[in-house]
């Protein structure tokens, strides 16, 4: 049987991995002002941070409609039994409710998950996906395992600022300001299809990812070794470089995929943010 694995473009798994295991995307929109732009296909991180800093206004997005999924689902059906559809967190966006209602018009043939998760978070369950696929696993085998997965899915992040989640409305401007005065850097978690902030690191940057990764290790002694993302939203390369270096000597990954956070997920955490994103046991 052959079967399709699909989502949204807010799985941040960058062309290489797309590419490498055939995954259909279907993008959602970043609007800047009066400006629709693809998320993946014509916008860039860049272009977000120049929007915010002249206007003081987050970009907007725009979730695929039913009848643009309908069209993406009948055009992976070509040459394929079954597609397999993964969607960002439905506490997130309206985009998981409009896939599974255009899935219904093609009987049974489309299935669409929630992943509960965002960004490499849900890219995880959908490279699992994969893996199951290759396997052999009939569509309802491949459902059941990754929704059965969603829990262990480790989404967090830890972000520079919290100047683009108060903007969002996801912080108040009395912890933006606290934050600001005392350096602090919360680390973002999902837990059941919703963020939240846990633990709060205190300094620069670089220090605090290094507490982060060692929080890490010792809340995750037991993990899925086939895969690890270290996901960001434009930090500088020696950051990135220290992060994979702790990430390399503290786990034992099979693979390390660095990518950058697509227009989506950028525009709601800002710029030098940063996760590492792994599948615990």
């Amino acid at each position: 049987m052959k079967i399709k694995i699909s989502s949204d473009s807010t799985c941040d798994l960058g062309n290489e991995l797309i590419e490498r295991y055939n995954i259909g995307i279907t993008p959602l929109s970043v609007i800047l002002g009066d400006k629709v732009y693809t998320d993946g296909v014509d916008i860039t991180p860049q272009q977000i941070f120049d929007f915010v800093k002249a206007t003081g206004n987050l970009p907007k997005t725009a979730a695929c409609t039913e009848e643009a999924y309908a069209e993406y689902f009948a055009e992976f059906l070509k040459g394929n039994d079954a597609v397999i559809h993964f969607n960002i967190s439905s506490k997130a966006s309206v985009t998981n409710r409009n896939a599974a209602e255009a899935a219904k018009r093609f009987k049974g043939k489309v299935k669409v998950v929630d992943s509960l998760a965002l960004s490499t978070g849900q890219g995880l369950l959908v490279l699992k996906a994969c893996d199951l696929a290759a396997e052999g696993k009939s569509p309802d085998e491949i459902v059941a395992a990754t929704e059965a997965l969603r829990p262990k899915v480790n989404t967090s992040f830890v972000p520079d600022s919290l100047e683009y989640l108060h903007k969002g409305g996801r912080c108040s401007l009395a912890a933006l300001m606290g934050a600001k005065v005392l350096k602090l850097h919360p680390m973002i978690e999902m837990n059941e299809g919703q963020l939240y902030a846990s633990k709060k690191y205190m300094g620069g940057l670089t220090r605090c990812l290094k507490n982060y990764v060692n929080d890490l290790v010792a809340e995750y002694p037991h993990y899925d070794s086939t895969r690890c993302f270290i996901t960001h939203s434009c930090c500088e390369k020696e950051v990135v470089d220290m992060v994979r270096g702790l990430v390399e000597n503290s786990f034992s990954f099979d693979e390390i995929h660095e990518t950058v956070a697509g227009g989506v997920i950028t525009g709601h955490c800002g710029k030098n943010t940063l996760g590492v994103l792994f599948i615990s046991e």
